[in-house]
């Protein structure tokens, strides 16, 4: 698989409309089908979902940014490790975010080549992040 920024650009530009209802969505996704990682999670979630909603913005804003885009994964990679993750919780939140993305954008726009796409950067997202969890972990 491999990644294609236009296809990353254009669903992104679709499902960003709706705002933090998407990261609102993400997150009942999420703890549905992964209760046991909701106690990770504060209980009130509203300037968590707004600093998800950021970061997505972030990583397409500068997807071809390479340098910015791993220095960003690293720092989250190195927070997430404080907040108890494990890298075993990224698939689970890989599943929620593209089902999350599919259904803000839409039949039409959530073709075959978009969840490719986003399955490719995910997997580049949740490989950069791993790196710098398991880093942080191993020095605390």
């Amino acid at each position: 698989m491999t990644i294609n920024p236009v296809l990353i650009k254009s669903s992104f530009a679709v499902v960003e409309p709706h705002g933090t209802d998407v990261t609102a969505h993400f997150y009942q996704h999420l703890f549905e089908h992964n209760p046991g990682v909701r106690p990770l999670f504060a209980e009130h979630l509203d300037a968590q979902q707004d600093r998800l909603w950021g970061a997505l913005g972030a990583l397409v804003t500068h997807l071809e940014d390479t340098e910015t885009l791993v220095g960003i994964l690293r720092d989250l990679g190195a927070r997430h490790a404080r907040y108890g993750a494990l890298p075993e919780h990224f698939p689970a939140v890989g599943a929620s975010l593209l089902a999350t993305l599919r259904h803000f954008a839409g039949e039409e726009a959530w073709t075959a080549e978009v969840e490719a796409s986003w399955t490719a950067v995910y997997g580049v997202i949740a490989g950069t992040m791993t790196e710098a969890l398991t880093a942080a972990q191993s020095h605390s």
